[in-house]
């Protein structure tokens, strides 16, 4: 992966465009690189049902406690099935997603055929229309998202205004039985607070598949704790997805190259 420099962009006089496999551009100086004439590209097509589902997939597995499960199911010293272990139901729980573009989307279809009542929080309110195909709800305010939420779900870009964007304040808003999923990038939440919220109960758990930085040094607290699951960055980890953000990316590199109108251009 070509760390996009200035010393790269001198050093390619001839370069028209970088075409990015993926939509996140957070490692990309889009000014910096617009500076030398150059265009940036994305695939966001082909991003938007994978990681929606890894999305719903991790919410069900927090939920349910699939991981323990599976551990107890499997370990050599279990002898018997406790009747009292338990976990809560996605159906008919109430989703705040924080972030409402084509990701954020998806999940909202997908979470409806669960019976969730769905809430959003976006920089720009959906149409009325796109919000009653899904039942979705618009909170102006993060904050009543926050407190109502059973589960929260990320699928904010990554920048200046998202950096950290949950942090003490914000998990201290959320209900003690609440989860927090991240599917948008690691340094949107602020993991110290994270942790002492996990380990003080302040929330219930936590299902992330981004974390800051990637891998986590294998001493993280994060990595001790039993109500977390944490996947390797896996929202798009999946063979259709690979050849059609292949398949997008060169798309757009070809419009650039010839001149045509290109199909996902980073302003």
């Amino acid at each position: 992966r070509p760390t996009i420099d200035r010393e790269l962009l001198e050093s390619l006089p001839n370069l028209k465009v970088v075409g990015n496999s993926g939509v996140g551009v957070d490692h990309l100086d889009l000014k910096m690189i617009s500076n030398f004439g150059v265009k940036v590209t994305n695939t966001p097509r082909a991003v938007a049902d994978p990681t929606a589902d890894i999305g719903m997939a991790l919410m069900l597995a927090s939920a349910r406690r699939l991981l323990e499960g599976c551990q107890i199911a499997v370990s050599p010293d279990t002898k018997y099935f406790a009747v009292d272990w338990l976990g809560v139901e996605v159906t008919r729980a109430t989703l705040g997603i924080i972030g409402m573009g084509s990701i954020g989307y998806k999940v909202a279809q997908r979470a409806r055929a669960f019976d969730m009542r769905i809430l959003y929080h976006n920089r720009n309110r959906r149409r009325k229309e796109e919000e009653e195909a899904v039942g979705a709800h618009y909170c102006e305010k993060m904050e009543d998202l926050l407190q109502q939420s059973d589960f929260v779900m990320l699928v904010v870009n990554l920048t200046p205004e998202t950096h950290k964007l949950i942090g003490k304040k914000e998990l201290g808003l959320m209900k003690p039985t609440a989860t927090l999923i991240n599917i948008s990038r690691g340094a949107v939440v602020d993991q110290d607070a994270l942790v002492e919220a996990l380990q003080n109960k302040v929330i219930r758990a936590a299902a992330l598949d981004v974390t800051y930085p990637e891998p986590l040094p294998r001493d993280h607290p994060l990595l001790k704790l039993n109500n977390v699951i944490i996947t390797p960055h896996i929202g798009t980890a999946t063979v259709q997805a690979l050849r059609m953000m292949a398949e997008e990316a060169i798309a757009n590199i070809l419009a650039v190259l010839n001149g045509q109108p290109i199909p996902s251009e980073v302003l």
